[in-house]
């Protein structure tokens, strides 16, 4: 089988080098006090959705290595419909989703379903995630990184 080349546009780590250290500190400092593995469900999730083949090559490879199964990783991008994640791993998802896709707005629904699962500080972690992979998936779609490489 042919694989299509898609060219990567630009690598941003050597053009704007000082972009790529904030980002890496913004995501050091949002993984801090987080579960490994709802961490890389989670980042996965957004990455899905903002459809970065780079950063779900990424992070199933550490959601593997955090020790997450092959069926969880192939069931989350219909975890809704999944009996094999927790309460508080969906409400992550739920506020994943919310956040990632928020013309849409995250209800006080889904930010209070959140805030049952998680104290203040690590829902305040979980936000911060949130929107460092949001980051990471806009500046590597937008480049066209290339999965697979470092």
């Amino acid at each position: 089988m042919d694989k299509v080349q898609i060219p990567e546009r630009m690598n941003l780590t050597k053009v704007a080098p000082k972009v790529f250290k904030a980002v890496v500190a913004l995501d050091t400092a949002a993984r801090e006090g987080l579960d490994p593995v709802l961490l890389e469900l989670v980042q996965i999730r957004a990455s899905q959705l903002n459809h970065c083949a780079y950063c779900i090559d990424y992070h199933t490879t550490d959601a593997r290595k955090a020790g997450e199964t092959e069926d969880r990783i192939y069931q989350l991008s219909a975890w809704h419909e999944s009996s094999l994640y927790t309460a508080k791993e969906r409400a992550a998802l739920e506020l994943t989703e919310s956040v990632t896709l928020l013309p849409q707005g995250v209800s006080d629904e889904v930010y209070d379903q959140a805030a049952k699962h998680f104290e203040e500080q690590e829902l305040a972690q979980l936000i911060a995630l949130i929107f460092t992979v949001n980051t990471w998936n806009r500046m590597n779609v937008t480049t066209r990184k290339t999965p697979g490489t470092q």
